[in-house]
Parts: structure tokens; C-alpha cells; sequence
């Protein structure tokens, strides 16, 4: 396979299609009930559908089926490990030993990949999942940069390795948390988490031996979320991944809007392209990952480590205040399709409030640099007058909008606040 497959997460097929457009690779999706992220849109007809598009571009398409099953998910599992085998899924993600035997068993020629809730830490386990029938390991997210040189080193050659580079950290070791199924009954480990490592605690100190005891917890008017973590990003380290032979760069959240995936995706893909291009150049060292990185920071996040990847000992780690970072800018609208009366009109999707006189930004695909311009022109969809502002109201709601740029469909346009 190509070096660092750049691997999106897609919760529905609208998403998939925004992945692929700017410039991933690969997505990976999941069955409504049987894979770590339940509330994800994609059904059974959308996920076959998703995976004839792929195809249909050259892209694969990896299924997780990474829950940890019950005796009584049999049944469905084998169903859905013949339906994904009958579709031709480029591969399944488990974790789960007994999911594994019943792919091997049902399914012999579908690729496995380890999930990264299998938490995978050494060459150790990297062996005993090759020869346990793994084509991929999806790393644990725990691990340092040096932890991972070895265990690629080493491994065996043929062995693809996959690791997250971009998301969500869940305060869990790789994500295998109970705290869901305790709190609010949504076990997290059945693909039901209601995440609560992001609600707001509150810390009542005791007397321990007579002794008062101390807990320093940062905290302001809000609270305190001292088990919410800051998310991961790794796109100042493209040139160390690349250098160790890593396979596939993941980004996390297959609940993310179509903005997030759209900007993420984006940045990833042009820095992976721009870095390769002066490797090739024999110029590598001037690979600056600035640009991409300010464009990170224009969606929402809970700001961003490389939590234990450049140090083991991290502690910039945990958002404690709560509040997510970078928002002054949101998702305003993606491009339907051209008008067919008017070239410099385009019908969009609304996604948030439009008005006259808005600072919006078009996300192209061939480049980093956003393409700015200021609402001059709005038209009601249906009796084609001029208006002044446009709210989403139900969703699919579109308008015609003037944007003085060369246009495609699919394309995302965000609002500056």
C-alpha cells in the first residue's frame, strides 16, 4: 500500500463524501448497533452504499465491528460479518477474540484490523495479532514516539500499522471505560457512550488519619471537568511518522459535523502531499506544518496536545475548564449545486444563520488557503427574491447565494462570527 494513507472517520454517507472530496484515502464506519459509535447515521443499505462510492473512486472503506459482545450479539454479528463479506468492506475492525474467530471462520478472506481499544502497547502484541491471522494494528494511543519506533522496527514487515493522529482522547486507556454504563446506563463499550469524562464533578475533601486532605484542582466559574481531556494532534510529527513507516494516519469522530471532517481532513491531506512533494525534492527539512496547524484551530476543539507521543510524561493533557477553544467560526453552508441561470449563483444547504454582508470562507480542495468573500447576494430557493438573511430552519433547508469563485458541489463554506 501507498505510505500514510490518511484514514477519516465517516458517520453517515454525506460525511463520507466530504472525506473523500478533500482528500482522504480511506474511511472507516460502523453498523448501527455493533461498533463503538452507535448514534452514527449509517445503516445497513447507506454503509453498502458508502462502500459502491468508494469503490466507484478507487477509496476503501474499513467497518468497525469493535464492540465487546454479549453472548446474545452472536447472531447478529455472524449476519452482519457475511453481509460485509457479500459487499466487498475493504476490511473489518474488532477487538473482540470471539468477533475475531467468527470473521476467520465466516469470512476468511476479509482483512482484519486491530482496534485500538484491543490496546495494543508493544511488539509483543503487535506478533501475537500477526500470527493470530492481522493484516493492520490500530495502536493504543497511550504510547510515546520511541515505544513506536520499536515496535515498528521489529514488527513483522508485512504488518501494517495504523495510529491516531487527530481527535477526541478518551480519558479511559484506550477507550475501555465503564464510567458510561455506571453514570447513565450507556455502556461505552457496547458503542453507546454518553461520555461522561466530559460532564462537570464536583470534589468533596474528607479527613483521612486525622489529617485534612488536600486536592489541587484548577477551576473557575463554571466548575470543574477534571476528567476531560484536550485533543490529540499530531500534524507537526507528518515527517517522524513518515520515517518510521507508519501506514495510515487516523483522524477521530465519526459524530463530527461535516465542517469538522471538511477542515480537518483538509489540513491533513495538504500537509501529508506537501511534505512528500519535497521529500521527493530531497528538501524534507523545510516541511513547516504552521498553516495547516492554524487551520486546525478554526474548528472546535478542546485545545491540542500530542498527549504521551513526544513525551511519556506528559501532563498537558486534561482540559479542565470545560470550555471548547476556537470558536469563532462555524459551518455556514455546503455547496449543492450550481445555478443553472446564473454562473456566479449557487444553491447551498444552509447549516447556520446567513445574512447580508457575512464574512464567509469557501474550503477548496486544491489548496489550504480559504477563498474569502462577503454576502452581497441572497435569493429566497423558492421564489428566487432577494432576502437578507436565511436561518436553517428544518434540515436541507437551501438558498441561492452569489460567490464570486469557481464553484463545486460538496464544497464547504464557514461563517466568520
Amino acid at each position: 500500500m501507498n505510505k500514510l494513507e490518511l484514514l477519516a472517520p465517516a458517520g453517515s454517507l454525506e460525511k463520507a463524501k466530504i472525506a473523500f472530496k478533500y482528500g482522504a484515502d480511506a474511511i472507516y464506519a460502523g453498523t448501527a448497533k455493533l461498533s463503538l459509535r452507535s448514534r452514527a447515521e449509517l445503516n445497513s443499505d447507506s454503509l453498502e452504499e458508502t462502500i459502491k462510492y468508494a469503490h466507484s473512486l478507487g477509496k476503501k472503506v474499513y467497518v468497525a465491528l469493535n464492540i465487546y459482545a454479549q453472548d446474545s450479539d452472536y447472531e447478529e454479528i455472524e449476519e452482519e460479518i457475511k453481509r460485509l463479506a457479500k459487499v466487498k468492506a475493504d476490511a473489518i475492525i474488532a477487538s473482540d477474540v470471539g468477533i475475531i474467530e467468527k470473521i476467520k471462520t465466516l469470512a476468511p478472506d476479509m482483512p482484519i484490523h486491530i482496534s485500538t481499544q484491543a490496546n495494543s502497547v508493544s511488539l509483543e502484541d503487535a506478533k501475537f495479532w500477526y500470527k493470530y491471522g492481522a493484516k493492520r494494528i490500530i495502536l493504543a494511543r497511550e504510547l510515546s514516539k520511541e515505544r513506536i519506533e520499536y515496535i515498528m522496527k521489529n514488527k513483522p514487515e508485512d504488518l501494517e500499522i495504523e495510529m491516531f493522529v487527530h481527535g477526541a482522547i478518551c480519558y479511559a486507556y484506550s477507550g475501555r471505560c465503564y464510567l458510561s454504563k455506571y453514570l447513565a446506563n450507556r455502556c461505552a463499550n457496547e458503542g453507546d457512550c454518553a461520555q461522561p469524562c466530559r460532564w462537570e464533578y464536583n470534589i468533596t475533601a474528607t479527613e483521612v488519619n486525622n489529617k485534612d486532605s488536600k486536592i489541587n484542582i484548577d477551576f473557575d466559574e463554571r466548575g470543574t471537568y477534571l476528567f476531560s481531556s484536550k485533543d490529540m494532534c499530531l500534524i507537526n510529527q507528518i515527517p517522524l511518522l513518515d520515517k518510521m513507516g507508519i501506514d495510515s494516519l487516523k483522524i477521530e469522530g465519526r459524530l463530527k459535523t461535516e465542517y469538522y471532517l471538511a477542515t480537518v481532513v483538509r489540513a491533513y491531506r495538504k500537509a501529508i502531499d506537501e511534505y512528500l512533494k519535497l521529500k521527493l525534492e530531497g528538501s524534507a527539512d523545510k516541511f513547516d506544518s504552521s498553516k495547516y496547524l492554524r487551520e486546525l484551530e478554526k474548528v472546535k476543539t478542546r485545545g491540542l496536545s500530542e498527549f504521551y507521543f513526544s513525551n511519556k510524561d506528559n501532563c498537558d493533557i486534561h482540559d479542565l475548564d470545560g470550555k471548547s477553544e476556537n470558536m469563532e467560526y462555524e459551518y455556514a453552508a455546503k455547496v449543492v449545486k450550481k445555478d443553472s441561470e446564473d454562473t456566479d449563483i449557487v444553491i447551498a444547504e444552509v447549516k447556520n444563520k446567513i445574512s447580508l454582508n457575512d464574512k464567509l470562507e469557501l474550503l477548496p480542495t486544491d489548496t489550504i488557503e480559504s477563498k474569502n468573500f462577503t454576502v452581497e447576494k441572497l435569493y429566497d430557493i423558492k421564489t428566487n427574491k432577494e432576502i437578507t438573511t436565511v436561518n436553517p430552519g428544518v434540515k436541507g433547508q437551501l438558498v441561492k447565494i452569489k460567490i464570486p469563485y469557481e464553484v463545486e458541489e460538496g464544497l464547504v463554506i464557514r461563517r466568520k462570527k
